[in-house]
Parts: structure tokens; sequence; C-alpha cells
């Protein structure tokens, strides 16, 4: 097998970066747009595949979709306007657009099949399809409806009281989702809080959503109503460049209009925990969504424990936190982080075994790992897992490693960051 090489020669980074729409948001501003009335002007799209899979499976049923660049219009048809689609639908990689969408089918008056690809099929669905079910949904696949492909025979949705057993927003959104369409109140409690961007978007549509006492309650009284969508820059993107800042000698990086949601920036407290020199600039909000201008700075930093609380509004910046980890002084111990195992890959093995072949002192554990740092990175071959973010991992830590950094492949790393590597050229000095 061909193997991708990626070797720096004492870089420093330093200079501004621009970088990809939130996927997260980009996602739900497609499902969001496609069930109100009227058009639905999306800005800063994520041009990247899962959110394609999203707009190509409203275009099946019936959405009018006009994308040039990373401006999308969505012709919405309100719930009542979505149209059974004349086959089965691909949803390629995407667990957020398989998972949202079992809540919104669940409820429409027709059936539908949904498939991914190798490593969407091995991803469990049964910690959506569980809660829908007890909502009087049909749904039927492999192993009962916990692996793709799966069809969903929607119809009549009882509102339900659900108390989150995983700390998961994408369980939170579909169940959320399925209330649009439910007899009822729909309920979701959380003991932690998980990203709120479906209740954040949904209310900025109109929907009768409502934070109480109880949870998060929605009812399918509220009338959507399209509104334009600005999308701020993917913090999850602009982690790998905020931690390439802190990992590499001399150098200083701006990250441009990153999305500030509390939510999701777990990341900037373990940073500041760790001793790392950021600075936040320009903040506003917009669209619900808080927007701001990130500046980290090279200096030495200590090792930390990353758990409880904070490890839903980080899960997807782990793996490159772990690779920070490494050069941090002392001790890392990340725990509570099961939720890495059902991600694209089981990234607690991914992370681990790609950071022992560079040289690292990482040990799995049953809910994440221990690092110890700071250690000389050697370099050496790796695995992407086809894992997007395991993928840029890779391409970071070639950045202090002694010797070249080879894997496998780097095309994942298009599910979430096209431009990813002409980024990187841009600011390496």
């Amino acid at each position: 097998m061909s193997h991708v090489q990626f070797e720096y020669t004492s870089p420093r980074l330093e200079g501004e970066v621009m970088v990809p729409g939130d996927k997260s948001i980009s996602h739900r501003s497609i499902i969001f747009g496609s069930i109100s009335h009227g058009t639905t002007k999306v800005t800063n799209f994520l041009d990247g595949e899962d959110c394609l899979r999203t707009i190509a499976a409203f275009r099946k049923m019936g959405v009018r979709i006009e994308k040039e660049g990373s401006t999308v219009l969505v012709h919405g048809n309100g719930l009542e306007g979505l149209k059974k689609p004349g086959e089965a639908i691909d949803f390629g990689n995407s667990g957020t657009t398989t998972r949202l969408m079992l809540g919104l089918l669940s409820g429409l008056p027709f059936e539908t099949t949904i498939f991914g690809d190798a490593s969407l099929t091995k991803r469990p669905m049964n910690r959506v399809v569980d809660p829908l079910r007890k909502m009087g949904a049909s749904i039927y696949g492999e192993a009962d409806g916990n692996f793709l492909p799966i069809t969903i025979h929607g119809g009549a949705l009882q509102g339900i009281t659900y108390r989150l057993p995983v700390k998961s927003a994408q369980v939170k959104s579909a169940v959320l989702l399925a209330g649009l369409l439910a007899e009822g109140e729909t309920v979701v409690q959380e003991e932690t809080e998980t990203r709120n961007h479906t209740e954040v978007m949904l209310q900025a549509f109109g929907a009768d959503l409502k934070q109480t006492e109880k949870g998060i309650a929605v009812t399918s009284k509220g009338n959507l109503t399209a509104c334009d969508v600005e999308v701020p820059g993917d913090i999850s993107s602009a982690a790998f460049f905020l931690i390439a800042g802190a990992l590499v000698p001399g150098s200083k990086v701006t990250l441009k209009n990153v999305g500030l949601n509390h939510s999701r920036t777990g990341v900037l407290d373990v940073l500041k925990q760790m001793g790392a020199s950021i600075t936040v600039a320009n903040e506003r909000t917009t669209g619900g969504e808080k927007i701001g201008d990130l500046t980290i700075q090279y200096t030495a930093l200590k090792g930390t424990t990353i758990e409880g609380n904070v490890i839903p509004r980080l899960i997807d910046e782990i793996p490159i936190l772990a690779l920070l980890a490494t050069q941090a002084d002392g001790k890392t111990v990340i725990k509570d982080a099961e939720e890495l195992k059902v991600k694209e890959t089981d990234r607690i093995e991914a992370v681990c075994k790609n950071l022992q072949a560079l040289g690292a002192d990482v040990t799995a554990t049953e809910d994440g790992m221990v690092i110890n740092g700071p250690s000389r990175l050697t370099g050496g071959t790796i695995s992407s897992y086809m894992d997007h973010r395991i993928a840029m991992m890779g391409a970071i830590a070639a950045l202090i490693t002694e010797a070249p950094v080879k894997m496998d492949e780097k095309d994942s790393i298009n599910i979430s960051y096209p431009t990813f590597f002409d980024d990187l050229e841009a600011i390496l000095q």
C-alpha cells in the first residue's frame, strides 16, 4: 500500500487562518431550513463530504437546494412537504446525518431505507433507535436496528420524557426532531450539558422549544419559518491549528471567526489549564451563536487531568489534545471519554497506537488514556483509520517529529476540512 509522507524542516507557524464552517451547525442549517417554510440562506457552509450528504438526503425528499461555494439557499417545504425518496439514501460516513435523520424520518408518513459506508455501518445506532421506539417509531435493521442499513416506517409518534443515558448531542437532537412531529410534549433531560446547537437553531427557526425545570421541552405546535444562518468557523477544526501553535516553538497563530458556543469551548479551558498563552478578540453573537478570533502563542505547557463535565465539550478535540500532552511537562490523564469508542473509529485505540508508533509514552485505559510527557517523537508509520480527526492529528504530529510521519491516506480529511493542507501551508514559515 502506498503511503503519504509528512515532513517539515524546522517549521514555525505564523499568520491567520479562516477555518471552515462548523460541521454541526452546517448539518442543522440544512435540516431546519428544509423543514421550515420559506428560503433559508446559509453562509460559510462547510463544503465537506458529511454535510453534502445531508443536502443530498433532502434533495431526494423533494427539497430544492441551491449551492454556490459556501453559500446555500434552502427552499423549505415545511415538515408536511417532504416526499418519500425514490431510493435508499446513502449517508456515506456521516454519523451526524444518520442519527439526526433517524429522529426526523421516524415521524414522517412514509418508508425510508438508509445506509452508509463500511465505517458508518459499524457505528451503533441503538442509542437513538431505543428512545425513538419508545415514542412509537417502527425501525428495522441489522442487529435489531443497531446497525445500518436501517428501514424506517415513519408514522404517528407520542411525546415522551427521556433522560439521556449517554452524553450525546446527536441522541438529544434526534429525540427533539422526532418531538417536532409527535403528539404532546417531548422532554429531554441531560445530566451533563452537551452541544446545544439544535436548541439554539430550533428557537431561531420559531419552534415551540423551551428550557424548563423538567428539561428541554418541544412540541409540534411551532411553525418553523426560514431564517438566515451565518455558520461560525468550526472550533473542532480550529483546534488543530491552535494546538499546532502551542506545539511548535516560536509560533503565533490567529484563527478568525471561530464559534465560541460555551458547549464547545472545552478545548480552550484545557489549553488554559495547561498554561497556554491564548487570547480571544472581536467577540460577537450571530444567530444565537457566539463568534470570536483566537490567538495562540507557543509557550511551555504542563500536564493536566481532563475528565467529567468538560468531556462532552471537547470530545472531538481529544485526539489532538493527546498529541499536545506528549509535549507537556508531567502526566496528562484523560478519562470519562468512553464516547470515543463509537466515533468514526475507536479513537482511544487509534490515538494510543499512533502516538506509541511515533515514540510517545501513552497507555490506553477503558475510558481514555494516560500520557507521560514530554517525550521525543521520532516519527514513523501510522494509520488514519479512515478517520478525519486521526489523520489531521498525524499531519500536525509531523511538525514536531524528528523523522517524517508516513500515513496510509489523507483523503478522509475532506470530511470536515477540505482546505486543511492549504491552510497549513499558508502559515508555515
